[in-house]
């Protein structure tokens, strides 16, 4: 397989991927934890990290591509959350051809567009929403976000097999919930180090929401106010947060492999501003073990 990356990989490491081992680790990099359709501290780009470089570096893609497996994830009980909890559960990615996916990472959906280089992809998802129970000392009196299906448009680019830089742009509308519109601007590729055995990626984002989705989950409305003691708080449209995310892969053989995900969110703006934040800065982490046919 051609050398990738050449500027970036150290001496011991000129080879991003090669063979049979590395050609299926790009296709699994997008399973990711049972959490995956909940808003979350993690880049939009970390539940698909490695998918749209799997077609540029090897154009035959097999009939079908599947990974199961279980994970945990330790993050914000919801957006500005100053408390922390573990969540578990099954871990799967199921692909046919270059064509529709069904996985944990990026929902039920189909490549509607694609080129060797990119894709345009339309799925649904999930999102759990929040609840006053989340965390009653502070969230008590609030209306409730429900759990809703989510609606996303999501395309990413490769610029080249030399410079492997993936950019990607999402927008997301959920049907139900918040009843909101929010997206995503991003980059990332794989940084010095990674082999046909181990390779991580790292990239920044960028997050906007419209008003709907910025009241939903940082406004005050006058009726919560009087039963919460929150001060009233209206949000308008703009960005909400920024990110820096870190994407890991190990693969054990041919068939187990190991991933690890990190992102720090910085809420801005009128988010980090709300009552209802108590930390604008969030973290999350989450681990799975999966195996690959």
């Amino acid at each position: 397989m051609t050398t990738v990356a050449r500027l970036l990989l150290s001496p011991g490491a000129r080879r991003f991927v090669s063979g049979l081992s590395a050609f299926a680790a790009l296709a699994a990099a997008g399973a990711r934890d049972a959490s995956a359709q909940t808003p979350s501290p993690l880049g939009e780009w970390q539940y698909t990290a490695g998918v749209p470089l799997q077609k540029l570096f090897d154009p035959t893609i097999p009939t079908w591509q599947i990974s199961v497996g279980a994970a945990m994830t330790l993050q914000p009980r919801y957006a500005g959350s100053d408390r922390y909890r573990v969540m578990g559960g099954p871990n799967f990615d199921i692909r046919y051809r270059d064509l529709f996916f069904l996985s944990t990472g990026e929902g039920l959906g189909a490549n509607v567009l694609r080129g060797p280089n990119w894709r345009v992809s339309l799925s649904v998802g999930y999102d759990l929403g929040r609840r006053s129970a989340d965390d009653l000392g502070h969230l008590n009196g609030l209306d409730n976000i429900n759990a809703a299906p989510v609606m996303k448009l999501a395309a990413d680019y490769v610029v080249s097999k030399d410079f492997p830089l993936v950019l990607r742009a999402d927008v997301r509308r959920s049907i139900g919930g918040s009843n909101g519109w929010t997206g995503d601007f991003s980059a990332y590729m794989p940084m010095p180090g990674s082999n046909e055995h181990f390779f991580w990626f790292a990239g920044p984002t960028v997050s906007f929401a419209d008003s709907r989705y910025m009241n939903s989950w940082f406004g005050v409305n006058q009726g919560a106010a009087a039963r919460s003691g929150l001060p009233a708080y209206s949000s308008g449209a703009g960005i909400k947060s920024a990110g820096l995310g870190v994407t890991m892969v190990w693969f054990v053989n041919k068939h187990w492999f190991v991933t690890m995900d990190g992102a720090i969110e910085q809420l801005v703006g009128r988010a980090a501003r709300s009552p209802i934040t108590q930390q604008s800065t969030n973290g999350v982490f989450d681990m799975s073990v999966n195996y690959q046919f």
